[in-house]
């Protein structure tokens, strides 16, 4: 029996470019998907899983930035970035909403699938279990990302860094001072409600994936830790 070839989702709306990435992507063993629209890709990627996504950032109908935000709520697909522009401040937006890659046009045919198949190593090496409950957290250490019960959530920085200390021990009991000092690059600027006020927002975003469950335990007098799920 053949191997499956793995499913890549170009959504592209300039017909040359596009052709020329699928073409690519079929002679390396890769099976294209091509849509010309954000919202078109996002229905796609409500109906099937693929395992990659090379994400126009100029789109006719929505920014890629914004398609990119909108499938992180509910997607762990690694993304590349393609843009026309290819300034610092384009490409660390890019990163910080959770891209893997990033390539600036005119790019080579040859360089986007190598970067592909880096970037599907990459992510296949960091899917080993979490050191929390697989079945219930997941942490992507490399690509700054953790997933509740099979969904990614969407965090800022802070709100990452944070979470990540909890999701490390759960049970463990960590006070605001720990806590400050592990999310804060300058804990001293950071006060215990700033601390709280994080805490309450990643409840509200983890109970938008399991209303009924409330992960974070609150320790009055202590502090705070990760419920022992399994």
């Amino acid at each position: 029996m053949t191997e499956k070839r793995p499913t890549v989702l170009v959504v592209e709306d300039e017909p040359p470019i596009a052709e020329t990435i699928v073409y690519a992507l079929k002679t390396e063993g890769f099976a294209p998907v091509w849509h010309t629209t954000g919202s078109e890709a996002l229905a796609t990627l409500r109906r099937q899983s693929v395992a990659l996504v090379v994400l126009d950032v100029g789109l006719p109908d929505m920014s890629g930035f914004d398609v990119c935000r909108e499938l992180r709520r509910t997607h762990a697909v690694p993304v590349i970035f393609l843009t026309a522009r290819s300034g610092e401040v384009d490409k660390i937006v890019g990163l910080e909403l959770g891209a893997d890659d990033y390539l600036a046009k005119p790019f080579s045919p040859r360089e986007l699938t190598a970067r592909i198949r880096a970037v599907l190593r990459r992510t296949q090496a960091s899917a080993a279990p979490a050191s929390a409950p697989a079945a219930v957290w997941h942490h992507d250490v490399e690509r700054c990302r953790i997933a509740y019960r099979g969904r990614a959530l969407d965090l800022t920085r802070n709100e990452y860094r944070l979470l990540a200390v909890l999701v490390a021990a759960p049970g463990r009991v960590f006070s605001r001072d720990q806590l400050m000092e592990a999310a804060w690059p300058d804990p001293g600027a950071a006060m215990d409600r700033t601390v709280d006020a994080h805490i309450k927002l990643l409840r509200g975003k983890l109970r938008a994936v399991a209303p009924e469950a409330d992960p974070i335990v609150t320790h009055r007098g202590l502090g705070y830790a990760l419920r022992e799920e399994t």
